[in-house]
């Protein structure tokens, strides 16, 4: 083969890796699972109607500056429909963006489905939730329950950094939040198909509580 063929040939499998990586990272979506703040037993509420109480009205906004700094920010929402986690995403959604951001920011954010299945789901409901995602969605935001939340990035997780997924393990606590890499789209999500990236539990000084 001439120095001249070998070169051409060189820069084709070149450009069909590049090709091929760009194309995986395009069918990369991530999937963010948020368990809603700490909320209040007043008497006599039902479940459902439980409110945030101040330590969850303090630790949503943290939540929210955690996945700004993160570069975290959902295109979709997928929210239980209780009290508490709808008054976490109004908290989370208010610290998105910066005042600076704003005017270069779409008014309306992103797209909130507020599920009436995450509200007591499983986890296995929770991926059927997941799998039923638009292709369009490449960072979405599910808010929901204990043990479901905890439960489904355990279950997904098939690679990604031991410490954190033995933290995953251990507690998973209200206001925490894992990121998962999801590489081969929604609707093929299976057990075991996602990468962990990140796991915190962001707390909101008391001053913060409004």
């Amino acid at each position: 083969m001439s120095t001249d063929e070998s070169a051409s040939t060189s820069e084709a499998m070149s450009a069909s890796t590049s090709n091929s990586t760009r194309a995986s990272q395009e069918r990369c979506a991530r999937l963010i699972v948020l368990r809603h703040a700490k909320s209040a037993w007043p008497e006599g509420v039902p479940d459902h109607e439980r409110p945030l109480a101040g330590r969850g009205r303090r630790d949503a906004p943290a939540v929210g500056r955690w996945l700004r700094q993160q570069h975290c920010t959902p295109d979709l929402v997928v929210c239980s429909t209780s009290r508490r986690t709808r008054e976490t995403w109004e908290r989370v959604a208010a610290e998105l963006v910066t005042a600076a951001e704003l005017p270069t920011t779409q008014a309306a954010g992103p797209d909130v489905i507020f599920e009436p299945r995450v509200y007591a789901a499983s986890a296995d409901t929770l991926l059927q939730v997941v799998r039923a995602l638009p292709d369009r969605c490449r960072t979405a935001l599910v808010i929901g329950h204990q043990p479901a939340v905890q439960d489904l990035v355990v279950t997904l997780t098939g690679a990604g950094d031991t410490e954190t997924l033995a933290r995953v393990r251990g507690k998973f606590a209200t206001s925490a939040v894992a990121v998962l890499t999801v590489p081969d789209g929604w609707a093929r999500l299976e057990a075991g198909g996602a990468v962990l990236t990140a796991f915190a539990v962001p707390r909101g000084a008391a001053h913060d509580a409004h």
